[in-house]
């Protein structure tokens, strides 16, 4: 009887274990805001529950968060979950996160290592990053918007409503999201 007591009492012990660690990612998947996201909301398969600790990501094939380093997922789904975790407002996840992406040359790594520098208030590192990722994708409408907001945020006005015009060209006219996000930003001085 005592070693069936002791299993029962190691099971019972593991699923509390574990219903107490999911409550703070639960609960921390809550908060954070993120302003405008533009394009799809992917997360790499990361349940909308789940926000994995500093330095680890969600695997979907393991439905579990696991260690993020290079191979520990795809390059897409470390973008992926770093782009939702920048735009939920976790940006020291999103850069633990897209630190082990292997192709660091990817505008869109780029543009949201960016966006959690910027948020995080450093918003010259984020500018430098969005110019890289634009060397690379100059049509990215995303990190357009970001810069134009980098740029009012750092209250470099003229260069934000350079970013506001060229969106206009790029979207074809003024109604696209990234467009209509920045002339916000630029009127209330926020998202």
């Amino acid at each position: 009887m005592t070693n069936m007591f002791g299993f029962a009492t190691r099971t019972a012990l593991a699923v509390g274990i574990s219903v107490l660690a999911a409550l703070p990612a639960a609960a921390a998947s809550g908060g954070g805001g993120g302003g405008s996201g533009g394009g799809s909301s992917g997360s790499g398969g990361m349940p909308a529950n789940q926000v994995c600790r500093k330095g680890l990501v969600w695997s979907k094939a393991l439905e579990r968060c696991v260690k993020a380093q290079s191979g520990s997922l795809s390059d897409k789904e470390l973008t992926q979950q770093g782009r939702a975790l920048a735009l939920a407002g976790y940006y020291d996840n999103a850069l633990a996160v897209l630190d082990a992406v292997g192709n660091k040359k990817d505008a869109t790594v780029l543009t949201y290592i960016g966006y959690s520098h910027r948020k995080m208030g450093d918003v010259d590192v984020g500018i430098g990053y969005y110019k890289q990722a634009l060397e690379l994708e100059p049509d990215n409408l995303n990190t357009r918007e970001y810069l134009g907001e980098g740029y009012a945020t750092a209250g470099r006005i003229e260069e934000a409503k350079a970013e506001l015009a060229t969106l206009a060209k790029l979207c074809g006219n003024t109604s696209c999201e990234q467009y209509q996000d920045l002339s916000n930003f630029l009127t209330t001085g926020h998202e």
